[in-house]
């Protein structure tokens, strides 16, 4: 989805670069993340009373003076202060003061004004941001005052709103902006007393479908708001959380119930939301009609407490909420269908039949994200899903690093939230590395556009590990299980594995510490539902020989315990300059193993299939044989020949893909 554009005729004049005070450049986590059991220890030591809620824990803040410590009845202490249990982060309710753990320990600590060091008071929005979200709102005006009735009912039919009374439109405040054609979903402060941010929704025809563009003001991971949290009243106890706003409205108007939407979709849920959720005793989650929605609902369960959560299961009677309400269906009945996220260890097919009956209904989701750089890996692989072990090796300086640089972002660009461990090259040259890479061209000789294209790639859901050098895997681990609480990570890259190996204990076998370092990520994967990708080198072997699975560096654990095996092949020594292919040498998915070739473009730091190439993808039934040195020709038994590449198969962030419906 577009995020960041704007329509021109609400510019503010000419174009300003924009600093930006939340730069995602690097993952930082503290050495030695607190635990639950730590923090009440902690607060019991200073005689401080607390709650212990579902994802928090609740205590009086230090933040607000005594007469600010009554609820609404007037009662005594009010445990304002929500202090995760996970990431030790707090947040005051009454005064909106947040911060680390460390800064509450300070607070609590400390004396005076100097109690208070450190402490991120709740930032209003940034002088420009503020400027325009209320130019904005100005000239928005609700969908019932439209001059021409056409307009209105035009606007209606885009975004699926036929259904959804005026009344229901008003309560939740929505607006419809002319000139951008667009809905506007305000984001007020707690309590609705002032206006943070907007979502605009733009909605295009795109022959029978509809493309929807979102743009958020601030920018997406600085958009922190619950769609629909003025009207949460502090008696309910049961909400429902939708992934679109759109999805907010028909389920209230259709059941009444309270509902909230979620403000990046299935994207994330930001753990700073958890506290205005921690009043409720049921949870119900109804993000969308396909798999990713399911498999988004089952993760968020996770941060929320499992045993408070039921989840709607997409199926062709139980679509997304808008469409159910447009279809005639009965919301409240749905409701009633869902299934609880927390169950024992031990399930029977009894209650695993439908999600088996999901997958089977819906292959292509089942099978994952797909790859729109490289059409041949979807064409063994099927797709990047979660949960797997990918192991990935190739020679030293036949490009490993940078191949899986593009094959992490083009993932990325597609919404997988991406985290990059990179202990061999620093993060800066990295990060330039994929930034030529997402541009397709060297920036250094168009620096004027530097900024542009800067601009779109923060945007990106990827973060970088700051280690550098040998890690413990303990420590490495930990970062990867405060990403995937905090960032909803969905891969995780690590390059490469040797550079934990180092850090063990010299005493322990090398084979062995290896051994126990891919367990560990294997348990990860399949523990988090995240996919890892592991480079590790391979063996010495002689230059004529190509890799195969045994020569990945260690026992045979590595490839045992992965779902996918790849090898990027360098033939440049033996059979000329450009001869690299890739090999998919294990796949558990469904099989399909083989090779495609590789080339490499200098200028944008790109691979693709080389051009008016007579090579093929060849499918191969195991990864005994040698890969071929020459292309096949055609003859019996052959592949056919796979399609060549064409300008399109790189995507270009000017042109967004209007194929599909976009949420």
């Amino acid at each position: 989805m577009g995020w960041r554009v704007l329509p021109r005729s609400l510019a503010l004049g000419p174009p300003r670069r924009r600093y930006r005070k939340e730069a995602l450049a690097a993952l930082e986590v503290p050495v030695l993340p607190v635990t639950a059991t730590e923090i009440r220890q902690y607060l019991r030591a200073h005689g401080i009373p607390f709650q212990d809620g579902h994802s928090c824990v609740r205590a009086p803040s230090p933040f607000v003076g005594a007469s600010k410590l009554k609820d609404e009845t007037g009662a005594a202490t009010s445990f304002s202060l929500f202090i995760d249990k996970t990431t030790g982060r707090f947040l005051c309710m009454t005064s909106l003061a947040e911060g680390s753990w460390e800064d509450f320990q300070a607070s609590v600590e400390g004396q005076g004004d100097g109690a208070r060091e450190g402490v991120l008071l709740s930032e209003a929005p940034e002088a420009e941001d503020s400027e325009e979200v209320q130019r904005i709102w100005d000239r928005a005006v609700p969908l019932w005052e439209l001059p021409e009735p056409e307009e209105a009912q035009l606007a209606r039919v885009m975004f699926g709103l036929t259904k959804v009374t005026d009344d229901t439109l008003k309560r939740f405040s929505v607006r419809y902006l002319r000139p951008a054609r667009s809905l506007v979903f305000p984001w007020f402060s707690p309590g609705g007393l002032a206006l943070r941010g907007l979502k605009l929704l733009g909605a295009k025809g795109q022959g029978d479908r509809v493309h929807y563009v979102e743009t958020t003001i601030p920018q997406p991971g600085a958009f922190h708001n619950l769609f629909g949290l003025p009207l949460i009243s502090r008696r309910d106890v049961e909400v429902v959380l939708t992934s679109r706003e759109l999805d907010s409205l028909a389920l209230s108007q259709s059941t009444g119930l309270p509902t909230l939407a979620l403000p990046r979709g299935t994207a994330c849920l930001p753990p700073a939301l958890l506290p205005y959720l921690e009043q409720f005793r049921r949870i119900v989650l109804w993000l969308g009609d396909d798999l990713r929605s399911w498999e988004a609902a089952k993760l968020f369960a996770r941060k929320l407490n499992p045993k408070r959560c039921s989840l709607v299961r997409p199926g062709d009677q139980q679509p997304s909420p808008l469409e159910a309400l447009n279809q005639g269906l009965n919301l409240s009945r749905i409701l009633r269908t869902a299934l609880p996220a927390w169950h024992k260890s031990i399930v029977s097919f009894r209650q695993l039949r439908e999600e088996v009956l999901g997958e089977l209904s819906n292959v292509e989701q089942a099978a994952g994200v797909r790859w729109s750089r490289f059409p041949d890996l979807n064409r063994l692989l099927k797709g990047h899903r979660k949960g797997e072990l990918t192991v990935f090796t190739g020679p030293t300086g036949s490009g490993k690093t940078t191949f899986i640089s593009e094959y992490a972002l083009d993932l990325c660009t597609q919404g997988v939230n991406t985290l990059w461990g990179s202990f061999e090259i620093s993060n800066v040259r990295l990060a330039r590395v994929m930034l030529t890479q997402f541009a397709v061209g060297r920036l250094e000789e168009q620096l004027d556009k530097y900024d542009e294209w800067a601009d779109r790639f923060e945007d990106l859901p990827l973060y970088f590990m700051t280690f550098h050098g040998q890690q413990s895997i303990r420590t490495v681990i930990d970062t990867m299980q405060h990403a995937v609480y905090v960032y909803d990570i969905c891969h995780v890259v690590i390059d490469n594995l040797q550079f934990m190996m180092g850090h063990e204990q010299l005493s322990t076998d090398r084979i062995a510490a290896q051994d126990y370092i891919i367990g560990a990520f294997r348990k990860f994967a399949t523990d988090s539902s995240c996919h890892v990708t592991l480079v590790i080198h391979p063996r010495k072997e002689d230059d004529d020989k190509e890799l195969q699975t045994a020569s990945i560096f260690g026992s045979a654990k590595a490839s045992q315990e992965a779902d996918n095996v790849l090898i990027l092949q360098d033939r440049r020594l033996v059979t000329g300059p450009g001869k690299r292919y890739l090999q998919v040498s294990k796949n558990r998915f469904d099989g399909d193993v083989g090779v495609f070739p590789l080339e490499f473009n200098k200028s944008s730091l790109t691979f693709s299939i080389p051009p008016k190439s007579k090579a093929r993808l060849k499918k191969i039934k195991d990864d005994n044989g040698l890969v071929a040195k020459k292309p096949s020709s055609g003859k019996k038994g052959a592949v056919p020949q796979i399609s060549e590449t064409h300008s399109d198969q790189v995507p270009n962030p000017n042109k967004p893909d209007l194929s599909k419906p976009s949420r």
